[in-house]
C-alpha cells in the first residue's frame, strides 16, 4: 500500500510538471507572436491639416558711415499659409488660408508696406468619375491695411484699403484633382463682387466700381489651378493661378492673379522663402511717378528672406 501511495504521488508530480512546462511553453509561443492588425479595423484619414508660418525680420543701422546710406531701417514680414483638406467616400473639401503683411521703416522714407493680402478658398465637390468633381468654390480677398502710392515730391496718394478693393467669388463648376497636390477648377457661370468700402476710393469709382458706388456684380467665366508639392526633405512649393473673363464688358481682357512661393528649411528653425506675385486686372489703374492715374498695368512684387519658420 505504501508502494502504490509513493509511486502516485510521484505520478502526480510528473503530470503536473509536464503540464506546467507545456502551459509556460504555450505562454512563450503566444508572446513571440507578433500583433497583427485587421484590416478591416483601419479607420481613413478623413482630414489633412497644416500650416506654414515666417517670421523675416531684417535691421541695420549706422553712423558716420563714409559710404552713405540710411541711419537706420528696420523690415518685417510675415506669411502664413494653412490648409484643411476633407476625403469621405464621394465628397471633397478643400480649404486654404493665405495671409501676409510686411513693413519697411528707414529714416528718410518713414514707414511704407512691403505686402499685404488676405486670400481664403473653400471649394467642395462631389465626385462623380474618377479624380472628376462637380461642385462649386468661395473665394475671397482683401489686404489689411491702406496702401499708398508715393509720386516724387507730392504728398502720398490713398490707392487701397481694407475691402478696397475687396473681391468675393462664388462659381459653380468641374473641378479635376487627382491627387491632394494638384488641382483645376473650370467654372462657365461665376459671379464676382468688387467691393470698395472705403468712400474717398468709392467717389472716383476706383476698381472698375461705378463712381460713388460701394459694389459692382459681375458675371463670367474662371479657372484656378492649383500646386503644391514637397521638393525633397527641405522644401515645399505653393503655386496658384486663377482668371476671369468678365461676359458683360470686354470678355477677353482676362483679369490674372498668380502666385508663387518657394520655401526652404535651412535647419530646424530657420528657412529662406522666396516669392513672386502677378496681377493683371484691366480696371486697376496705376499712380505714375509724377502723380497723374495711367492706364492698367502687370504688377509683380518679389519677395525673398531667411528668418523664423514654424512648421504646424
Amino acid at each position: 500500500m505504501k508502494r502504490t501511495f509513493i509511486a502516485f504521488v510521484a505520478m502526480l508530480c510528473a503530470l503536473t510538471g509536464f503540464a506546467q512546462d507545456k502551459t509556460v511553453q504555450e505562454l512563450k509561443n503566444e508572446a513571440s507572436q507578433s500583433i497583427q492588425k485587421d484590416p478591416n479595423d483601419t479607420i481613413p484619414q478623413i482630414w489633412k491639416k497644416g500650416a506654414l508660418l515666417n517670421f523675416i525680420l531684417n535691421q541695420a543701422s549706422q553712423s558716420n558711415w563714409a559710404a552713405g546710406g540710411e541711419n537706420s531701417s528696420l523690415a518685417l514680414s510675415t506669411t502664413f499659409h494653412g490648409y484643411a483638406f476633407y476625403k469621405k467616400e464621394r465628397n471633397s473639401w478643400d480649404n486654404t488660408l493665405d495671409l501676409a503683411y510686411g513693413f519697411v521703416k528707414t529714416t528718410s522714407l518713414g514707414s511704407r508696406k512691403s505686402d499685404d493680402r488676405i486670400d481664403f478658398l473653400s471649394k467642395y465637390g462631389y465626385e462623380f468619375a474618377k479624380s472628376w468633381y462637380v461642385g462649386g468654390l468661395l473665394n475671397v480677398k482683401s489686404q489689411f491695411a491702406p496702401g499708398y502710392a508715393y509720386p516724387d515730391n507730392k504728398e502720398r496718394e490713398l490707392t487701397s484699403d481694407f475691402f478696397a478693393p475687396g473681391y468675393i467669388l462664388l462659381s459653380a463648376g468641374i473641378n479635376y484633382k487627382p491627387n491632394d497636390a494638384f488641382s483645376v477648377f473650370v467654372s462657365p457661370v461665376t459671379a464676382r463682387w468688387i467691393i470698395v468700402r472705403n468712400d474717398s476710393l468709392a467717389s472716383v469709382g476706383a476698381f472698375g466700381v461705378d463712381t460713388g458706388k460701394h459694389s459692382k456684380l459681375e458675371v463670367g467665366a474662371y479657372a484656378t489651378i492649383s500646386y503644391m508639392k514637397k521638393l525633397g526633405t527641405a522644401a515645399i512649393y505653393n503655386g496658384r493661378l486663377d482668371l476671369f473673363s468678365n461676359y458683360g464688358r470686354k470678355p477677353q481682357d482676362v483679369a490674372m492673379s498668380m502666385n508663387n512661393l518657394l520655401a526652404v528649411k535651412i535647419t530646424s528653425i530657420f528657412s529662406m522663402t522666396f516669392s513672386v506675385n502677378f496681377i493683371y486686372d484691366n480696371d486697376v489703374k496705376q499712380v505714375k511717378a509724377d502723380g497723374t492715374t495711367g492706364g492698367a498695368a502687370l504688377q509683380v512684387q518679389e519677395l525673398l528672406g531667411i528668418g523664423i519658420a514654424i512648421k504646424i
